[in-house]
């Protein structure tokens, strides 16, 4: 039995708790009197407020382990009055802005107003003013990066940050980089891209059936975000990952990096995340079991990333990743 004392949740607050799992996509979407069942709160209609404390879990519900922890924190935050990770002061949506997400297009919008991360804040914006000198007579967007791509995508690219002068200048993710140069040159030759170049938004760039997005959204000093970073950013990915599960079948993950912060997503996304997890490598390939209803089994792809290190060196070549997204579109049951 999951213990603790809820003392104080006003209607307001249920909802929100509503909300939180439902828009996480855990398949659970109890009615206000399952709610009151599970939690054994007597709400006031008067006051909004509960008549007497109760218990977090009766004796006879069971949160699934992989919800439990999640469940146990958000409340207590609302109790405690202490703000959700990722929310700040001045308002910026942070995990709470992600769960009331009910769309792509809204997690998209919220994404870019976040700023969760004082570190990643001040270097996106410093980037954005002093600019590097090519781009000096550019407006950079200098804020959160959303994904990109279809809100019904079967296959979903997951890189690691924003580069500075990159998805930072362009506001779009891997376009206006060495990187993205090579990653949508290869999307096209794959059929997943209707363009092998990726310049600036509104350059008519579209994606079929194919999502890109990446663990943390703001641009990292030293393209390197710190564990609290990653873990801040998370809940943007389990989101994204939620609205999705209808249609996503591939992931196609680039470098270890995202690779070790996607499972802790998906476990809470609802997929069977094996013990051992596999380990990354190049055109590594492994199935994960759908844990929740609608969602179905996912195939993950693991391919170097197309960093100007790996590119430059000959570790990545371009028929490398190419193989890797054409396998990955024909599991996905793309054309």
């Amino acid at each position: 039995m999951i213990e603790g004392a809820v003392t104080q949740l006003s209607v307001c607050d249920l909802r929100s708790c509503a909300r939180w799992q439902a828009y996480f996509s855990f398949g659970l979407t109890p009615s206000p009197t399952t709610l009151r069942n599970w939690w054994s709160i007597k709400l006031s209609a008067e006051t909004g407020k509960p008549r007497n404390s109760g218990w977090l879990a009766s004796s006879s519900f069971r949160w699934p382990p992989h919800i439990a922890a999640r469940v146990i924190t958000a409340l207590a935050q609302f109790t405690e009055g202490k703000p959700s990770p990722g929310a700040v002061a001045n308002g910026s949506p942070g995990q709470n802005g992600s769960m009331m997400c009910r769309s792509i297009d809204e997690l998209d919008g919220a994404v870019a107003d976040c700023r969760a991360c004082a570190r990643l804040v001040a270097w996106r914006e410093e980037a954005a003013r002093v600019k590097r000198a090519a781009y000096r007579d550019e407006t950079y967007w200098g804020r959160a990066v959303p994904s990109l791509g279809p809100a019904d995508a079967r296959l979903l690219v997951v890189g690691l940050a924003p580069a500075a002068h990159g998805g930072n200048r362009t506001g779009r993710m891997f376009t206006g980089d060495r990187s993205g140069d090579v990653l949508f040159a290869a999307m096209y030759r794959a059929g997943l891209a209707s363009q092998p170049d990726s310049t600036r938004r509104g350059d008519g760039l579209r994606l079929f059936g194919t999502r890109i997005t990446a663990p943390v959204h703001c641009a990292p000093p030293d393209n390197k975000p710190t564990p609290d970073e990653r873990d801040r950013c998370r809940h943007w990915l389990i989101t994204e990952l939620g609205l999705l599960a209808p249609s996503l079948r591939t992931i196609v993950v680039l470098g270890g990096w995202g690779w070790q912060a996607l499972f802790p997503a998906l476990a809470e996304s609802g997929w069977t995340v094996p013990r051992p997890r596999p380990k990354f490598g190049h055109g590594v390939r492994c199935s994960l079991a759908p844990a929740l209803p609608g969602r179905a089994e996912l195939t993950i792809f693991g391919c170097y990333h197309v960093s100007q290190q790996n590119t430059f060196t000959g570790r990545l070549t371009p028929a490398m990743l190419e193989g890797v997204l054409v396998e990955a579109k024909s599991t996905a049951g793309l054309r």
